[in-house]
């Protein structure tokens, strides 16, 4: 007699709080994981940015030279260059290892939102409440961008890249998605103003989260809508939205102190997770792994499955 096999296990979401770390940055505005999610980026509204190892807890290097507040940074694909963004309406590309300024592009006529690099990190792409994007040649000595993309009607709250396509969401209610290879824009319009914007992980869909306090998954190809996720309160603050390491559930901040998560395919809230006591500012969703980072106030805290145990043994 076959006994029956076992169900594959479902995936795990990070509702254990493994550590929180106080930034020393007055308000954590944004929290990132770099490519291989082992080190994290947080930018602060006292004009620094600080990279971490988070699991370990410990500050690696403090990045200074923004004028105002830091509101966005991404890492390269090789860890050598961060590029950042914020208040002074600069665009900083970071050498790694030295902590040094390597350039300062300006040029946006508002303070960045949000910063990108491309897959070969020779760009960096900015998103501004001037309602452009901004395209700009790491290795060029040149002062202004190779291009900038001006098609939204006001500002620009998150760009996304691929290999081969830009996905930007702005204010006006619209997300853009600028296909490189066909020189061609696609537009969908969810008509209220845009917080976050991603691609899944498969790069089959693309996540919206707007003002109106929902979630929309789309079509990437088609624009059509595969599921709406609501719940959680969104209605005056920037929040980040993502989609966990398998596709299988989405993940949003939430101005009443929790991250929600909901089954993908189903659209049921699967849980909320508590974090604190104000809002959710950032979150961060590592790579490969059921581990969570969230930003409240001047703190980030980092989360993993209920299972998990460090390599350290502290878990």
């Amino acid at each position: 007699m076959a006994f029956p096999e076992p169900k594959p296990r479902g995936p795990e979401l990070p509702r254990k709080l493994l550590k929180t770390l106080d930034c020393g940055q007055r308000a954590v505005r944004a929290v990132r994981f770099n490519v291989d999610g082992n080190y994290c980026l947080t930018c602060g509204s006292d004009k620094t940015l600080k990279l971490w190892s988070p699991l370990r807890g410990t500050l690696l290097r403090t990045y200074s030279g923004h004028g105002y507040e830091v509101l966005d940074a991404a890492g390269s694909f090789d860890n050598s260059s961060l590029c950042s963004g914020g208040g002074d309406k600069a665009v900083v590309l970071w050498d790694v290892a030295s902590g040094q300024v390597v350039r300062k592009f300006r040029g946006h006529a508002g303070k960045v939102n949000t910063v990108q690099f491309n897959e070969e990190a020779t760009v960096i792409l900015s998103g501004s409440i001037d309602s452009t994007i901004r395209c700009w040649d790491c290795r060029s000595r040149r002062p202004e961008p190779i291009q900038t993309l001006d098609e939204a009607k006001d500002g620009i709250s998150s760009v996304k890249v691929s290999d081969h396509e830009v996905l930007a969401g702005s204010v006006d209610g619209r997300v853009r998605r600028y296909d490189l290879r066909m020189g061609q824009l696609f537009s969908d319009y969810v008509g209220s103003p845009i917080t976050c914007t991603c691609f899944s992980r498969d790069g089959q869909c693309t996540l919206v989260s707007s003002l109106d306090s929902t979630l929309r998954l789309l079509d990437k190809d088609t624009g059509e809508l595969l599921g709406e996720y609501t719940g959680h309160k969104n209605q005056e603050y920037k929040l980040d939205c993502c989609l966990s390491e398998r596709d299988t559930h989405v993940v949003s901040c939430s101005e009443d102190g929790k991250v929600f998560f909901w089954d993908l395919v189903e659209g049921a809230l699967a849980l909320a997770l508590p974090v604190g006591p104000s809002v959710v500012q950032s979150l961060a969703y590592h790579p490969t792994e059921p581990c969570l980072l969230t930003a409240m106030g001047g703190s980030i805290q980092c989360w993993r499955e209920e299972t998990y145990k460090a390599a350290d043994g502290t878990g």
